[in-house]
C-alpha cells in the first residue's frame, strides 16, 4: 500500500510532511481511550449501590457502542474525504462531554447512557480519524511500515489501562468517588484538544461528489478481510470485557475489602499486558502468513480456559492471570488487525476500513450483558461452562482464518492485481 499524504500550505499547494509532530493525535487517543474505559473499574460501585441490576450495570459497558460505531461509520470515511482534523477536533470534546455527564448521574440511568454514548463517539472519532492520521504522519516522517498502527494501538491501549487504574484507586480510595474519577479526563480533554489543533493535516479536501458518496466504504468485500479480519476482530475487546468486567465481578465475594481496586487491578494488568505484547505482535507480522492472527488466537483460547479455571475455582490468583493473558490475546488481535488493515486498505480508505475493523472490534463489549442475561434466565449455566464454549469458539474462529489465509494467499498468487482490485471495492 503506497498513501499519497500531503500537508496543505496557506498558498493552497502541497508538500510532504518533515519530522511532523504525531504526539498531539495520540494524545487525543490517550485521551479518548482513558474517558471510554474509565467507567469499567467502576461497575462495580455502580452494583454496590444497589440501585441498577446487574443486567443494566453491565449494559452501560455496551451503551457506549451506541456511540462508537456511528463514529467510526461517519467519521472515518468523512475523513477520507473531508480531511483528518476536521474529524477529529470534536473528539476531545466529546470525550470531556461524556465525563461530566457520568460525573453527575451517578444514581440516574438516563445520564449514565448518555455520558457513556458520548464516550463512544469521542473513542469512535479518534480509533477511525486518529488512527489513520497517526499512521500518514508516521508514514511521511518516513518511518518503518507499521509503525504508525502501532503507535496507534498503543496509545489507546495506555488510554484504556491508565483511565481504568487511576478511576479504581480515586474511586476506592479518594474523596467524591463517582465523581473525582470523571474530573481527571475532563481536565485532559481540554488539554487534548489545545494540542491537536496544532497537529499537520494529511489529507486534502476531496471537491465533487456528494456527502453519501463519502461514506461509501471500499476494501469490505476483500476476502482477506472477511476471512482473516473479521474472525479476530470481535475478540479484540471480547476478551478485554472478560479480564476487567465479567472476572472482578465473580470475584467480588472474595475481594470485599477494595472491589473496586481488584477491578482496577485486573484493568491495569490485562491492559499493560495487551500494551507489552504489541511491539512483540509487530514484529511478528508476517505479510505472506497469517501468524499475526493465528498467534492472537491461541493466546485467547488460552485465555477464555483460564477464565473457565477462574470462574470454577474463584481463586484471586487464577483471576489475574486469566486477566493477563486475556489482555495479551486482546493486544495481539488488534495488531494483527491493524496490520492487516493497513495493507488491504487503499490510498483513499484507509479511515473507512479501518472504522469497519474497529466497529466490529467493539461487539466484543456485549459478552458481559449476554453472559449476564445467560447466567439470570438460566441459573444452571455456568461462567465456567460459558467460559469452555469461549474456548472452543476461538478454536473454531483459529480454523476459519488458517483456511482463509490460504484461499486469499492462493488467489493472490495467481493473480497479483487481485488485492488492488478488490481494495477498490
Amino acid at each position: 500500500m503506497t498513501l499519497d499524504i500531503t500537508d496543505e500550505t496557506s498558498a493552497g499547494h502541497t508538500t510532504p510532511l518533515r519530522s511532523a509532530r504525531w504526539t498531539p493525535v495520540a494524545a487525543a487517543l490517550f485521551t479518548a481511550a482513558w474517558g471510554g474505559n474509565e467507567f469499567t473499574p467502576l461497575l462495580v460501585m455502580y452494583r454496590q449501590q444497589g440501585e441498577l441490576s446487574a443486567v443494566a450495570v453491565d449494559s452501560l459497558l455496551f451503551t457506549y457502542v451506541l456511540g462508537i460505531v456511528p463514529a467510526l461509520l461517519i467519521g472515518g470515511p468523512l475523513s477520507d474525504r473531508f480531511g483528518r482534523r476536521p474529524l477529529m477536533l470534536p473528539a476531545p470534546v466529546f470525550a470531556g462531554l461524556g465525563s461530566l455527564l457520568l460525573a453527575f448521574g451517578p444514581h440516574s440511568l438516563g445520564l449514565l447512557s448518555a455520558g457513556r454514548v458520548a464516550s463512544g463517539v469521542a473513542l469512535g472519532l479518534s480509533m477511525a480519524v486518529g488512527g489513520s492520521w497517526l499512521a500518514e504522519i508516521s508514514h511521511r516522517n518516513g518511518e518503518r511500515a507499521g509503525v504508525g498502527a502501532r503507535r496507534a494501538a498503543m496509545s489507546l491501549t495506555a488510554g484504556f489501562g491508565v483511565g481504568a487504574g487511576v478511576a479504581g484507586v480515586l474511586a476506592q480510595w479518594g474523596p467524591w468517588p463517582t465523581v473525582t474519577p470523571y474530573a481527571v479526563n475532563i481536565v485532559l480533554a481540554v488539554v487534548a484538544l489545545a494540542a491537536l489543533t496544532g497537529a499537520p493535516e494529511t489529507r486534502r479536501r476531496v471537491a465533487g461528489g456528494s456527502v453519501v458518496d463519502g461514506l461509501r466504504i471500499r476494501g469490505v468485500s476483500n476476502r482477506r478481510f472477511l476471512l482473516v479480519v473479521v474472525p479476530i476482530a470481535p475478540w479484540v475487546f471480547g476478551a478485554a470485557a472478560s479480564a476487567y468486567a465479567v472476572i472482578p465481578a465473580l470475584m467480588s465475594a472474595r475481594t470485599a475489602g477494595a472491589p473496586i481496586a481488584f477491578a482496577a487491578l485486573c484493568c491495569v494488568l490485562g491492559l499493560g499486558a495487551g500494551f507489552g505484547i504489541q511491539s512483540l505482535g509487530r514484529r511478528l507480522d508476517d505479510p505472506d502468513r497469517a501468524r499475526g492472527p493465528v498467534l492472537a488466537l491461541i493466546v485467547l483460547a488460552a485465555g477464555m480456559a483460564l477464565a473457565a479455571a477462574a470462574a470454577h475455582t474463584l481463586t484471586i490468583w487464577v483471576s489475574l492471570v486469566a486477566a493477563i493473558v486475556l489482555g495479551c490475546g486482546y493486544g495481539m488481535a488488534m495488531i494483527a488487525g491493524l496490520l492487516e488493515v493497513q495493507r488491504i486498505a487503499g490510498p483513499r480508505n484507509l479511515a473507512g476500513l479501518t472504522a469497519v475493523f474497529y466497529s466490529v472490534t467493539y461487539l466484543g463489549f456485549a459478552v458481559p450483558v449476554i453472559l449476564a442475561w445467560i447466567s439470570e434466565a438460566r441459573p444452571t449455566i455456568t461462567y465456567t461452562t460459558m467460559f469452555g464454549v469461549g474456548v472452543i469458539a476461538a478454536l473454531v474462529c483459529l480454523a476459519i482464518v488458517v483456511v482463509g489465509h490460504r484461499i486469499s494467499h492462493r488467489a493472490q498468487r495467481a493473480t497479483p492485481s487481485q488485492p488492488r482490485r478488490e481494495a477498490a471495492r
